[in-house]
């Protein structure tokens, strides 16, 4: 279950976290749990980034976006971890990326790694996006600890913020599987995921054509990791966009 599994609940509760313009992410107040994903992927930091940076089919993914992206284009990436790949990828290409996370060692780390980039530690479902303002989205592996409808809410949102045109690309494992508990580079997680043809449906319902589909196993470099399936959903939003 990779790719930066953000939960999408606040709690970013580490006023320390400083984002790459200098400020610090808004606490909510009285907010004190920490979130689940933000637990997983605190204790991980780095080591997901080592686990997983092998990634070929990852890196193919980022470069057919790549090619479809006019200079300085805004991106948004969802589950942005610690940057790398995705937003050290695009930003060295000389786009704006935003990286939202709900991890704040992950946006710690990213906002080192990538200081041409911004990020913020925050709960996406929440995070403010206003209507076509973005020319591309990356939710790579990011809504697996949702269950079935807020995955879809959350895609219908993120297809909102795109401009009529623009790109998406979406990135899971798929399985058929609900609230399933497993065990993620040594961490407990909770799992939600669609069959790959449901969340290419899922997909085109939010306002989104699917351009292109692949499909990969992939062994992250990780003791622990056993072959995982990886589904690439290459999307561009139609002329408008389906209301939630």
């Amino acid at each position: 279950m990779p790719g930066a599994l953000v939960a999408f609940r606040p709690g970013c509760d580490d006023a320390r976290v400083v984002t790459a313009d200098g400020g610090t992410p808004d606490v909510p107040e009285g907010e004190q749990r920490r979130a689940p994903a933000a637990v997983v992927f605190d204790a991980l930091g780095a080591a997901y980034e080592r686990a997983f940076a092998g990634s070929a089919a990852h890196g193919r993914s980022l470069a057919w976006l790549l090619g479809r992206l006019a200079p300085g284009s805004r991106v948004l990436d969802v589950g942005s971890g610690t940057g790398r790949p995705t937003a050290e990828t695009l930003a060295r290409a000389g786009h704006q990326v935003l990286g939202v996370d709900v991890s704040p060692v992950m946006v710690e780390l990213a906002a080192r790694q990538v200081p041409a980039a911004s990020f913020r530690c925050a709960d996406i479902r929440e995070f403010p996006l206003d209507e076509g303002s973005f020319d591309a989205v990356c939710v790579y592996f990011a809504l697996l600890q949702l269950d079935r409808a807020g995955q879809t809410a959350v895609l219908r949102r993120l297809t909102r913020a795109l401009r009529p045109g623009g790109h998406l690309v979406l990135a899971t494992v798929p399985l058929d599987v609900e609230a399933a508990e497993g065990v993620f580079l040594g961490q407990p997680v909770r799992v939600t995921s669609f069959p790959a043809d449901a969340l290419a449906a899922v997909a085109e319902g939010a306002g989104l054509e699917v351009l292109e589909r692949t499909e990969d196993l992939f062994t992250p470099a990780h003791p622990r990791a056993v072959p995982e399936p990886h589904l690439f959903l290459h999307c561009r939003r139609r002329d408008a966009a389906r209301p939630a």
